[in-house]
């Protein structure tokens, strides 16, 4: 099986799930999507242990061949993010700076320690074993929230502007952190050798410091090219080549790629759309962006959804990933309201801003590609099984009832 024949059918499942949900289903996109591939999991598995079909054994070997952790981080990652990025106003951002630097930096370390620690609780009671090292590194990867699924429901949710603001802040930046403190305690549980503070900070500062210099730099780069020619055929090509070539190269500089994409999406889409670009390249551009946002998010949460046929089924890692789901919103929630409560002391925030953004806080497919890139072993499937239930329940959830929530706590665009 090629690469060429695993995409085509990843884009016809995507394609048949998208008409069965806008057709007769109605739910969300992303969330239909990928409740009509894990469905569809499921019903291949259940078939196959009966007999009737053999078609597990073909999707496990076309997802075996497809690396998850690699096809998403290190492939439609970027695109996702410049995408989202594109259509953030940084005077919006810039007014909610505050308190989307307490939930991006330490509101993630916070995270990690509080779920680390009702982690190894739970599986202690539960009777299995799991190192605390492993519960602090399953901390840090659930902890950060997925840009993809928060920017993808949150722009139907209705909620205020300063809102929406933060939430979608928090989620474009603190992949920088989480991934810092992924990195150092996946460096640990490893053996190489103990991670030191000093090592630690200088590890955050190249990478997420680095990352968003060089984020800017390559976004000023695409700024001045785009002001100097005036046809949208080449400015989307520009846009293109930020994206590829300024994903790969912060990778190969040892800087946060993620976060160099969305300033550069930032800078693109402010300073680049009022400043070097006509009307009508502005509505290409957007509408090019907008449809690759869409195909890639159709197919990543159908390959979300069938990733289920590879991954471990034992009955006691869904018990505890169900267990986990509470536990995990209590997390976010004494993280999020100790960042909130702490602003209140400057500045006046909505009394129902704590419980939207802890129901807010979606996990995503960087969290099961985080948790897949663990070394082989029980541990790494004792935390895979966990990641994704409460990815699972985070989507199909959370996802499908933020925008009640939205409504009921703090009200809506219409309402203000």
């Amino acid at each position: 099986m090629t690469f060429f024949d695993i995409i085509a059918i990843l884009v016809t499942f995507a394609a048949i799930f998208g008409y069965l949900n806008e057709r007769y289903i109605g739910l969300p996109r992303t969330i239909g999507l990928m409740a009509l591939s894990l469905v569809f999991s499921l019903g291949l598995m259940v078939l196959g242990k009966m007999g009737y079909f053999s078609l597990t054994e073909y999707a496990t070997e076309m997802l075996g061949k497809l690396d998850f952790y690699n096809t998403l981080m290190h492939g439609m990652l970027g695109f996702l993010l410049f995408a989202g990025a594109l259509h953030v106003n940084f005077d919006d951002l810039l007014k909610e700076k505050s308190i989307i630097f307490l939930l991006a930096t330490v509101g993630v370390l916070m995270s990690t320690i509080v779920v680390g620690g009702l982690t190894w609780m739970t599986l202690s009671l539960m009777g299995m074993e799991l190192p605390i090292t492993y519960c602090f590194l399953f901390g840090a990867l659930i902890s950060p929230t997925d840009p993809i699924a928060v920017l993808g429901i949150m722009k139907k949710a209705g909620a205020p502007k300063s809102l929406e603001t933060m939430v979608t802040g928090e989620s474009l930046f603190n992949d920088g952190i989480g991934v810092v403190v992924f990195l150092a305690l996946l460096s640990f549980v490893q053996g190489s050798h103990d991670p030191h503070f000093v090592e630690i900070a200088e590890l955050f500062l190249v990478e997420a410091v680095g990352g968003i210099a060089y984020g800017a730099l390559i976004g000023y780069i695409t700024y001045l090219l785009l002001k100097q020619v005036d046809k949208y055929q080449v400015e989307v090509l520009i846009t293109l080549a930020t994206v590829t070539a300024g994903y790969r190269s912060a990778e190969l500089l040892h800087v946060s790629a993620p976060l160099a994409i969305v300033v550069a999406g930032l800078l693109v889409g402010n300073h680049g759309r009022h400043f070097g670009m006509s009307p009508l390249t502005r509505r290409n551009l957007d509408t090019f962006w907008e449809l690759v946002d869409e195909v890639l998010n159709a197919i990543l949460f159908v390959l979300i959804g069938l990733e289920y046929l590879i991954l471990p089924h034992n009955i006691s890692y869904i018990v505890a990933g169900f267990l986990m789901v509470p536990l995990v919103l209590l997390a976010r929630y004494l993280t999020v309201g100790s960042a909130i409560r702490f602003m209140r002391l400057f500045r006046a925030v909505d009394s129902g801003t704590i419980r939207v953004l802890t129901w807010a806080g979606l996990r995503g497919g960087i969290s099961v590609a985080l948790a897949l890139s663990l070394p082989a072993g029980p541990q790494r499937d004792t935390i895979i099984g966990m990641t994704y239930v409460i990815m699972a329940f985070s989507i199909l959830v959370q996802g499908l009832t933020v925008g009640r929530v939205i409504e009921r706590f703090v009200g809506t665009k219409t309402d203000r």
